[in-house]
């Protein structure tokens, strides 16, 4: 993209968002309904030990595992619109070790215990996806006041997760521990990556960025929602281009 113009892409930005709105929104009612069915143990709830609610909860996660492969289209559009300064480590790191992360869980701990974190995740990606698809439309814009309060969401699910995460170490089950350590070290990775983003954006500093970035509330563009700021930049020297209209 080096030589090329930005691409608007409003289009397939709406269908795109619409699309991961309606995924999330399923996968986070089949969730609840497995767990539910399943009589899930908040506590700890260990591998394989509910039957064919652990089938549905499987089958599920496998969808929010393919998700995250989707999701990648995120930094394609970054990159068609030329928001390169979007590109961060946050964004990077969270995108990229969330495939393959679920890629060890889906081999290795596909239900049981794995079901709160990607409820509680789907639920989020609900309300940001259809957010995002909102903000596709510049007529609809104006109106949308809630993006603060979606970071606040995401850094209430990190620590909720860590809760939950904590009492199968406080109270194990047939869960691996050595599973349940790794995620609370990584939600920890998470909130505080977040939480930098957070205080940038919503600062001074932040409202005086987002006057130079209007539209940093799409796909392509998201860095007042999904933790990209221009202090995690990957690529710091990128020449600002002149913004589009739509």
């Amino acid at each position: 993209m080096k030589n090329r113009q930005p691409f608007s892409c409003r289009g397939i930005l709406v269908l795109y968002n619409l699309g991961l709105t309606l995924l999330s929104l399923y996968m986070f009612c089949e969730l609840v309904k497995g767990v539910w069915e399943g009589r899930y143990n908040f506590f700890c709830q260990g591998t394989r030990s509910a039957g064919e609610a652990d089938m549905k909860i499987i089958r599920v996660l496998w969808w929010y595992y393919f998700s995250k492969l989707i999701e990648f289209m995120d930094t394609f559009f970054f990159i068609l619109r030329k928001n390169n300064h979007q590109i961060t480590v946050l964004h990077v790191y969270h995108h990229a070790s969330m495939l393959n992360i679920w890629w060890f869980v889906m081999n290795w701990v596909p239900c049981g215990h794995s079901y709160f974190g990607a409820t509680l995740n789907s639920f989020i990606h609900v309300l940001m996806y259809s957010y995002y698809g909102l903000s596709s439309v510049p007529s609809v814009r104006p109106y949308l006041w809630w993006k603060k309060y979606i970071t606040q969401g995401q850094l209430l699910q990190f620590v909720l997760t860590i809760i939950q995460t904590s009492c199968g170490v406080l109270w194990p089950c047939t869960f691996p521990l050595g599973w349940l350590y790794f995620q609370i070290g990584y939600m920890i990775s998470l909130i505080t990556l977040f939480t930098n983003f957070y205080v940038q954006t919503y600062n001074k500093k932040g409202a005086s960025r987002r006057k130079e970035h209007p539209k940093d509330h799409q796909n392509g563009s998201v860095a007042a929602v999904n933790g990209h700021t221009n202090s995690f930049s990957l690529e710091n020297n990128v020449k600002l281009r002149k913004q589009r209209k739509d």
